[in-house]
Formats: structure tokens, C-alpha cells, sequence
């Protein structure tokens, strides 16, 4: 029976290039790439009612024309939706196995249990993938929104405040605490967008919007380089359409 075999090499993801110049993910009996005795090929949720796989290879399949390895956030721009967020899940899956070999309490080798769960081969103990939430928000003020450009951006775009939730707060708690820390301002009807899997490598994206109350821009040097208060006709380059980012603009953009 045909499975989808989601196959990445760090970051790359295997695709396979239909006739029509499109892309997919290889569907098909036995995995297009040898799997070695030490690979741990995980089984995922199905897709549709089909079987899902997922593996890694140590190096790059560069032999082979019907396909070609992209980096798993481009594969947003070349996949179908569900095979692009299936393909998410994968990568996070890989990654939890990839970084749970050893236990955290004994230190014996970890084993899978369940399809999503590990046991330690000494004391038992049990581990489950999880979930590193972050909370982002658009900030407004009457007809502008706050953008910043945080330091780690690779290009010279602006996105909003963000930052990760902090243990014994709630999500609306950690928005304004990440507001103020990172601009300075203090915000209020702060009410929830949506949410966003982010596969990079194993978060929660959940947006809120907020109004703007009081405040100066002050930056917080260690993590933002650039901010400031934006209209519709002056906006800088903002986030790509794969991100929660820009569904946030986006939807301020169409109001």
C-alpha cells in the first residue's frame, strides 16, 4: 500500500516533481530513499486515510531528477496546504526524537512506546513531544500599527512583538509583559486572532491583537534593532504570507 514519506535531511525536505511541474511528496510503497538499520522511521498521523512516514538521511539526494530537497519553509510556496502543514509535523516529530535519545532523569537510552511517546529503557520514565508557545501581536494605535525588527531576522523585514510564554502566566499576561519588555508601551484589549503550528523547530504561535494605552518607544537593544509606529501607506517589508505574522497584517490591511 502507498504511504507519504516525508524525508529530510536537516532542513531540507524531500519533493518530488510531478510531470506538470509541480511538487509533492513522494507517495509510494517502499521509502525513496534507503532507510539504515539505525533509522528510526516514525509513523504519523495518516493524511486523507493514508499512511504517513517520516525519516531522516544523512546527506542530500542529488542523483536522482524526479527530485529535489528544499528547505521546509520554501515548501510552503511549492506544496499543497495539507502536505505543507503535514510536513510540519514531521519535522517537529523528528526533532523531539532526534533530541530525546537519553533520559533526563537516569540517563539510559530512550525507546519508543507509542507512535508519539518514549520510555526509558532503565526507570520507565515517560516522555511525550511538547510545545514551546509563543505569544505575537499587532499593536494599534488609532490608524498605525507597532512593527519591529527583531536582531535574528535574516532580512531587513519588520514583524511584530513576540516573545515566548513564561511559566505561571497566562497567554493574555505574557502579550502585554512582551509589549512592555520589548517596546516600552502598555496595551490593553488585548483579544486573541488565532493560532499557527511552527515547525521552526517546535512552537505555537498564538496571535492576539491590542491597543495601544501609554508609552515612548524604548527598545530592547538585546533582541530588537529597529521600531516603530507604521500606517498602510508607509508600511516597511513585512513577514512572509507562511507566517501568523502577516495574517495579522493582513487582516488589518483588508479592514
Amino acid at each position: 500500500m502507498d504511504k507519504y514519506y516525508f524525508v529530510f535531511c536537516k532542513e531540507d525536505l524531500l519533493l518530488e516533481k510531478s510531470a506538470d511541474g509541480n511538487y509533492t511528496i513522494p507517495l509510494q510503497e517502499e521509502p525513496p530513499v534507503e532507510v539504515k538499520p539505525w533509522t528510526n522511521v516514525m509513523n504519523i498521523t495518516p493524511l486523507d486515510g493514508v499512511e504517513v512516514k517520516a525519516y531522516r538521511i544523512d546527506a542530500p539526494m542529488t542523483n536522482d531528477s524526479r527530485y529535489e530537497m528544499c528547505g521546509l519553509r520554501q515548501t510552503y510556496y511549492k506544496l499543497p496546504l495539507p502536505l505543507y502543514q503535514k510536513a510540519g509535523k514531521c519535522q517537529e516529530l523528528l526533532y523531539w526524537d532526534q533530541n530525546t535519545k537519553y533520559c533526563g532523569v537516569c540517563g539510559a537510552p530512550m525507546r519508543m512506546d507509542t507512535d508519539i511517546s518514549k520510555k526509558c529503557t532503565e526507570c520507565g520514565k515517560e516522555i511525550w513531544p511538547q510545545l514551546a508557545t509563543a505569544v505575537i501581536v499587532l499593536i494599534h494605535r488609532g490608524d498605525e500599527v507597532l512593527l519591529v525588527r527583531a536582531k535574528n531576522f535574516r532580512t531587513d523585514f519588520y514583524g511584530l512583538v513576540a516573545g515566548f510564554v513564561e511559566t505561571g502566566e497566562t497567554l493574555e499576561e505574557a502579550v502585554a509583559r512582551e509589549a512592555m519588555e520589548e517596546t516600552g508601551v502598555t496595551i490593553t484589549n488585548i483579544r486573541y486572532f488565532g493560532s499557527q503550528p511552527w515547525p521552526y523547530p517546535c512552537g505555537l504561535m498564538v496571535g492576539f491583537n491590542a491597543d495601544f494605552v501609554s508609552g515612548d518607544i524604548h527598545l530592547q537593544r538585546s533582541e530588537i534593532a529597529k521600531g516603530g509606529w507604521f500606517r498602510r501607506d508607509n508600511l516597511p517589508q513585512i513577514p512572509e504570507k507562511l507566517s501568523i505574522a502577516r495574517m495579522l497584517l493582513d487582516a488589518w490591511l483588508a479592514t
